[in-house]
């Protein structure tokens, strides 16, 4: 018995208002809520769409297969030089296919496109996933990885992009490659 082919596979960029973001909101919202106990669509609505748009320095984006949407995340403008990423999500039915290295990767290619020099981001406490993610694709901790997260808070990172990446790095995790 073989497995099915996996459907065509595409990267779109998008806006908030676009019906395909409904379940990266959706799915966040429920997450974040069920983790931290209270409506989380607060903190989704927390920047303006207009954020996550070329003009105004973001970019929201999806990852497609077969029309639709498995994975997505955004960044916003920081600072000049900084890109801040927001909404990493994997579709609870797509979990644990490297997605959401994925989409941080194109994010990371994005940002870099634009001139950004530095990726800087925070996750909840209660997001050992997402932290370890993080840790796992080159981002430096800016807090005592030995202190109880909770304690914390948000947990912030950042990254520094090369300007031209090493064609030895593998882009998904920041590390050289076997040549």
């Amino acid at each position: 018995m073989s497995l099915p082919a996996l459907s065509a596979r595409s990267v779109v960029q998008v806006t908030v208002s676009d019906p395909r973001v409904r379940p990266l909101l959706r799915e966040l919202g429920e997450e974040y809520s069920a983790r931290y106990g209270k409506d989380a669509h607060a903190e989704l609505a927390r920047y303006p769409d207009e954020e996550f748009t070329a003009p105004h320095g973001g970019v929201l984006l999806l990852i497609l297969e077969g029309g639709e949407p498995v994975a997505g995340g955004a960044f916003r403008r920081y600072d000049a030089a900084t890109a801040e990423l927001k909404r990493i999500w994997t579709h609870s039915g797509h979990r644990r296919r490297g997605l959401a290295r994925e989409v941080v990767a194109e994010l990371e290619r994005e940002a870099r496109a634009r001139g950004y020099r530095r990726i800087y981001l925070t996750t909840g406490p209660r997001q050992p996933e997402a932290r370890a993610l993080y840790l796992n694709t080159g981002y430096r901790p800016l807090f005592d990885t030995e202190a109880d997260p909770e304690s914390i808070g948000p947990l912030p990172f950042e990254k520094h992009l090369p300007r031209h990446p090493d064609p030895g790095t593998d882009l998904r995790t920041g590390k050289a490659t076997a040549q």
